[in-house]
């Protein structure tokens, strides 16, 4: 006689397992922590091995010096962040306004002769102690993103009407974007007018608005273009880059072989050709061209996927929480960091004209690497705002502390 058993219990659904997991308070805390540490763990030895050459003949046979000069600014942008999540948001936000001030200062100082400094046509940089350069349009982005969320998060009641979240915002954040551009240094410039126009996105500005100022800021890009003939030719390259393959196209074509050499698995950690002078600027904005010849397809998905979480991340964080302030700051600091990669990743691969911009916590620049180490601070702070997550932190943190002196004993 036949009998019936009952069906084989089967495995829980990836995806319900997977909405389980991000329904979890610390979800994005854990997201923008693991994230962002894969990517600058990652970083450094993709600048170990894309400036080992380099810096074996610029600092007498040492090639380590330039990742070691990039460790410094990691671990100090790891104890800003770490300063960052440990201060109340009330508190940080009583430095934004001088922060935002002391930067612009910064970028002013840049035009004083004999005191900016010029690194590749773009006069923005300032000299540092030890041999260092800063680049204080870098901490302009950061201290320009917070101050636009404070600035709205205080006007909450007033963002039904186009002219407030317009004015002065639209004043000011213009006016540090146009200081950046008379550095020359339209990459950035780029950078802040994404910034803004995603900020007056998320603050709710009317369709017809957006229009106008989108319409606006491209024709600001054309106008800047139009009048660097370097510029022009950079465009022209982008088109048909074999046209000239020893000059304007010469990057954009070297960084095409080192992907197509590294195939599905790459060559292997250290065995980049393209390091050994080929490829220009091969451990800066260049830097993902040499991850894709020695780790190939697989780790260029990786990188791409590590952002892409953390991107996930931060838009969590700004849908959330509850806190006005906090929605600004999370969705401009999210729209900045993925901009910036898109348009790196996007050059590299030949998708976008070569402007010379960083891929955030990959490339080498200490205060690239610095200010973006805050801005993931302040996700990470952010992020325990969310319903639930200060209290699973905080309760996360005596279980540990419990089991640490369970093991003294």
């Amino acid at each position: 006689m036949a009998t019936t058993t009952d069906p084989p219990r089967s495995a829980p659904n990836l995806i319900e397992r997977a909405r389980r997991t991000l329904d979890r308070p610390l979800a994005s805390y854990q997201l923008v922590l693991g994230s962002v540490a894969l990517l600058v763990g990652l970083g450094l030895i993709a600048v170990l091995s894309a400036s080992s050459v380099l810096a074996y003949q610029m600092y007498d046979g040492n090639s380590f010096a330039i990742v070691q000069r990039q460790a410094i600014f990691a671990v100090a942008g790891l104890v800003a962040a770490y300063l960052v999540t440990r201060f109340p948001l009330a508190s940080l936000r009583k430095l934004i306004l001088p922060v935002l001030l002391i930067s612009i200062a910064l970028v002013l100082a840049t035009f004083i002769p004999g005191v900016g400094i010029r690194v590749n046509g773009n006069q923005n940089w300032l000299p540092f102690f030890g041999g260092f350069n800063l680049q204080p349009s870098e901490f302009a982005k950061l201290a320009l993103v917070l101050w636009i969320a404070d600035h709205y998060a205080k006007r909450q009641r007033m963002m039904k009407h186009p002219r407030y979240i317009l004015m002065p915002m639209i004043l000011i954040s213009g006016a540090v974007a146009g200081l950046i551009v008379l550095q020359h240094d339209l990459g950035t410039a780029l950078v802040l007018f994404c910034i803004i126009v995603g900020m007056l996105w998320v603050a709710g500005l009317p369709g017809r608005y957006m229009g106008a100022v989108v319409a606006f800021v491209g024709v600001v890009c054309v106008f800047f273009v139009a009048t660097a003939p370097y510029r022009v030719a950079r465009l022209l390259s982008f088109l048909n880059p074999l046209a000239d393959p020893d000059k304007d196209g010469y990057q954009a074509i070297h960084a095409m072989m080192g992907f197509a050499r590294g195939g599905f698995w790459g060559v292997g950690l250290g065995n980049s050709r393209q390091k050994w002078g080929s490829l220009p600027e091969a451990h800066t904005d260049f830097i993902l061209a040499v991850v894709g010849e020695e780790l190939g397809l697989v780790g260029s998905i990786v990188v791409l996927a590590l952002f892409l979480l953390l991107a996930v991340a931060g838009v969590r964080i700004a849908t959330r929480t509850r806190e006005p302030f906090v929605r600004y700051a999370a969705a401009g600091i999210t729209i900045w960091l993925t901009m910036q990669a898109l348009i790196n990743i996007g050059m590299v691969l030949g998708l976008l004209p070569v402007i010379g911009i960083p891929l955030p916590f990959l490339s080498y620049g200490g205060s690239s690497l610095l200010v973006t180490l805050v801005a993931s601070g302040f996700l990470l702070s952010f992020a325990t705002t969310e319903p639930g997550a200060a209290k699973a932190l905080a309760a996360g943190r005596a279980r540990r502390r419990r089991r640490a002196a369970a093991r003294r004993r």
